[in-house]
């Protein structure tokens, strides 16, 4: 099996949009609840954005898979990955019909960066760093896997790419104005990078993040897996970030606000996570995250 060699790459989750215009805001009388997606999105074609996105994303793959960064399918780290992405997605398209068209794909990339994203279209990547650096469960894995295919269905990309006046863009979507919109470098694929990606960050909006933390928090408990590792997760977050800069968190700010949002939405999603495991909600037992320094999480 080829081993993952660290890559040198700047890469932020992008969690850019999937484009649709008949995305859906209140899918069902249970579950979180948000609001309209804004009309700009409608601006941009949704087909150039995705096409876009996946030749963006296969010569991401390219560079790492040339440094032998690119975990190849037999990785454990990769189908753990493909498994959780697999009781996620078709939880996905409740929030965005068109994700039923979307040609998903998960890659692991070896680097030491703390981050994940998911592009237009359901293209998923994650970052050996977030893995073994935050030691996730799979709970918390699902935690920000579906924080990220949130920033997809809800079409945050694809709103910021309308409010950067390139909605005329057929060129520019494929090219050089799009990539410096989500972060990538042009020169990606090409020898001007000296073999190492050059990505920046995309940074949303407080309400963008919010939304995603909540859509995410409803797929990921419809899915089966436990929202209350949202919390854990950003324990873990504000642990690491004593040591370290976290690139992730330069895009995904957390804090006490953030927990409280998590907290004062688990009443809404626990009772899918509930039915989904097919047991009573006052049977669950706490969250127990893997670290030493996180308490149990009731709630």
């Amino acid at each position: 099996m080829m081993p993952l060699i660290p890559l040198t790459v700047t890469l932020v989750a992008l969690g850019t949009a999937a484009p649709w215009a008949l995305a859906k805001d209140e899918v069902s009388s249970d579950g979180v609840k948000v609001e309209e997606m804004s009309a700009l999105r409608k601006l941009v074609p949704e087909e150039e954005l995705e096409a876009a996105a996946a030749q963006q994303y296969l010569e991401m793959k390219n560079q790492a898979a040339q440094h032998r960064a690119l975990a190849p399918a037999d990785n454990p780290q990769l189908q753990r990955l493909n498994a959780i992405a697999k009781k996620l997605i078709p939880h996905a398209e409740r929030w965005n019909p068109r994700a039923r068209q979307w040609k998903w794909e998960v890659s692991l990339i070896g680097s030491k960066e703390i981050n994940a994203f998911c592009m237009p279209g359901g293209k998923i990547a994650f970052f050996s760093g977030i893995l073994n650096q935050l030691k996730l469960t799979d709970d918390e894995v699902a935690i920000v896997m579906g924080h990220e295919i949130a920033h997809a269905l809800r079409e945050h990309g694809r709103e910021r790419v309308a409010k950067s006046g390139l909605a005329s863009a057929g060129a520019k979507i494929a090219g050089i104005g799009l990539s410096a919109l989500l972060g990538i470098d042009p020169n990606l694929a090409g020898a001007a990078t000296g073999g190492v990606a050059n990505l920046t960050m995309l940074k949303f909006s407080r309400d963008d993040e919010t939304e995603a933390d909540l859509v995410g928090l409803d797929i990921v408990a419809r899915a089966g897996y436990d929202p209350r590792a949202g919390i854990a997760l950003w324990r873990k977050m504000a642990m690491v970030q004593k040591n370290e800069s976290l690139q992730w968190l330069s895009t995904h700010p957390a804090g006490k606000a953030r927990i409280a949002e998590i907290q004062r939405h688990l009443p809404t999603v626990m009772p899918l996570y509930a039915k989904a495991k097919g047991v009573p909600q006052s049977s669950l037992p706490p969250y127990k995250s893997n670290v030493e320094g996180i308490t149990p999480i009731h709630r």
